[in-house]
């Protein structure tokens, strides 16, 4: 793994271990889907295909395979060891990605709205994402699966800090 670019460095905090049931589920679901559309696809295929078609037969199967496996058995783990936040005195900084990684910085003084969401999934595992927003479109940030409690202190925390930098500024 290669190391971040200076002045970024690594946040300080993983996700709940949750986020890696959620994650799980969510492969699930989709390794569930792709399997319908392989199934699908190779009733839909003619048996009696002439030219380079037949290889289909075999090719789709074990490229969901390999999908399947990649999605359920690597990707939860892997993105829990990659996904990483910090609040600092000063910003908000992320990591997020799981094959190609985003390090996120934005200032306390440049936030002007914290929300906090819930999808139905992350409901099931008690968790929640804190969004970051700025004025400029680039600007927002997402806590992504922290654990609901939280994330609601996170957002009323930051919340409160960025105020005292508006009054601070005025």
């Amino acid at each position: 793994m290669t190391t971040a670019p200076s002045p970024v460095r690594d946040p300080a905090w993983s996700l709940p271990r949750s986020a890696i049931g959620l994650w799980l589920t969510e492969s699930l679901i989709n390794a569930a889907i792709t399997v319908a559309v392989v199934v699908a696809l190779l009733v839909w295929i003619p048996d009696d295909l002439g030219g380079p078609m037949p290889f289909l037969r075999w090719a789709v199967p074990i490229a969901a395979a390999v999908d399947v496996v990649v999605t359920v058995a690597v990707r939860p783990w892997f993105k829990h060891r990659v996904y990483r936040w910090e609040i600092t005195a000063d910003a908000v900084h992320t990591r997020t990605g799981w094959l190609s990684q985003t390090w996120t910085l934005v200032p306390v003084s440049r936030i002007q709205t914290v929300d906090v969401t819930r999808g139905l999934l992350q409901q099931v595992f008690g968790l929640a994402t804190v969004a970051v927003f700025t004025a400029s479109s680039q600007g927002t940030v997402r806590i992504w699966h922290l654990e609901h409690g939280m994330a609601q202190r996170v957002a009323d925390d930051l919340a409160a800090r960025a105020e005292r930098v508006r009054d601070q500024a005025t």
